[in-house]
């Protein structure tokens, strides 16, 4: 796939939303939480087959900085101190198409992992 490039970036720091501009008029809203669980790096994604880690606890997550790297990616540097993935404009803009998709199987893995969006510090089990 051949994705735009956005030509407009910027991040809604109360609404915790990366927007995503383009030419041809298309505007999407990444929650921050939604590009960090599904961040491209090795740490997440893992190192091939099916040695993903699931993110847990990240509902809350923001973003400290954004850098552009050359002129086909984003660095995008979270508050929890991840930052070592490279967002392809390929890679965000798929996961802009298909956010719906993406949030759905992340939420069913939390619940078949018996795992929570909320930080670890709130989080309660039922006993």
């Amino acid at each position: 796939m051949n994705a735009p490039t956005p030509t407009r970036v910027h991040y809604h720091k109360q609404n915790r939303e990366l927007e995503l501009g383009y030419a041809n008029g298309e505007n999407f809203h990444l929650p921050v939480e939604l590009l960090r669980v599904y961040s491209p790096s090795a740490e997440v994604r893992g190192h091939g087959g099916d040695t993903a880690v699931l993110q847990v606890g990240k509902k809350d997550v923001g973003l400290q900085n954004i850098t552009q790297a050359g002129n086909y990616a984003l660095k995008l540097h979270f508050d929890d101190g991840h930052d070592s993935g490279l967002f392809s404009w390929n890679y965000l803009y798929d996961l802009a198409t298909h956010q719906e998709a993406y949030w759905n199987n992340y939420l069913q893995r939390l619940k078949e992992a018996g795992a929570s969006r909320e930080p670890a510090s709130i989080q309660f089990k039922q006993l």
